[in-house]
């Protein structure tokens, strides 16, 4: 069983290209393992089938370079945050057993957003306590496992960044890997109703953010991430900024 260095959780089928595929790229160059859970099958979705979208995240996947995908199957737009969707994410985490787990935006126009970001991140900490008691496929016993830090990608809304990643070097990898997600967004041969990320802009507006992010760090595109603690460095010429 692989141990992960990053292990990215989205509530939808490409909300992780979208959210922070570039920072997952920018890792595996350097030699990081990284994965991807989809909580749902994004079955409620406008456009696209369940089937499809499982075809389309595993693309993705491959693009990203990822070791590993899975779908917990959670109900799209009624997953709940409790103890039995708890569980299954702490299996998954002392499954993987990341360093670093990234998860939804913890506020964001679709509901599901937020609440998986919370679900994650209450998840993630529970995952380290001993007295709590879960199992692998194969019926063995789980060890507790809590990553380092759990950070939150940016999504629809406008969310002030805790920090942010250069992309710049793997932009190119990160559109492919959410234009795998091809039902979703804009295509003018497609018959099925139209929704606000099908919308010819909506990848411009994407590649927009990261742009404006970038020139706060002297790159010429970055993803920004939301943290709930502090970060620290040991060395002041570690940090980017503009002045």
């Amino acid at each position: 069983m692989v141990k992960l260095d990053i292990l990215a959780f989205g509530s939808h089928p490409d909300d992780i290209e979208l959210g922070c595929g570039g920072t997952l790229v920018s890792h595996v160059k350097k030699g990081k393992k990284v994965g991807l859970i989809d909580l749902t099958l994004g079955e409620l979705g406008t456009r696209g089938t369940a089937e499809i979208r499982l075809r389309e995240a595993a693309d993705a996947s491959r693009i990203i370079g990822a070791e590993i995908r899975e779908n917990l199957r959670m109900a799209d737009g009624f997953f709940v945050n409790d103890e039995a969707h708890q569980k299954q994410v702490i299996r998954a985490i002392r499954k993987y057993r990341p360093e670093i787990v990234l998860c939804n935006a913890p506020t964001d126009r679709h509901p599901d957003h937020g609440r998986g970001g919370a679900l994650v991140k209450q998840a993630a900490f529970l995952s380290g306590l001993r007295r709590i008691e879960t199992e692998n496929e194969d019926g063995t016993a789980q060890t507790p496992w809590r990553p380092k830090a759990v950070y939150h990608y940016i999504q629809f809304y406008d969310l002030k960044p805790g920090f942010l990643v250069d992309i710049s070097d793997v932009m190119d990898i990160k559109i492919a890997s959410y234009q795998a997600h091809k039902s979703q967004f804009f295509d003018p041969e497609s018959k099925e109703p139209a929704t606000l990320i099908s919308q010819p802009g909506f990848l411009d507006n994407i590649k927009g953010r990261a742009t404006y992010f970038g020139q706060y760090i002297h790159a010429k595109y970055a993803e920004g991430f939301v943290l709930d603690s502090y970060l620290g460095v040991d060395n002041l010429f570690d940090i980017k900024t503009l002045f």
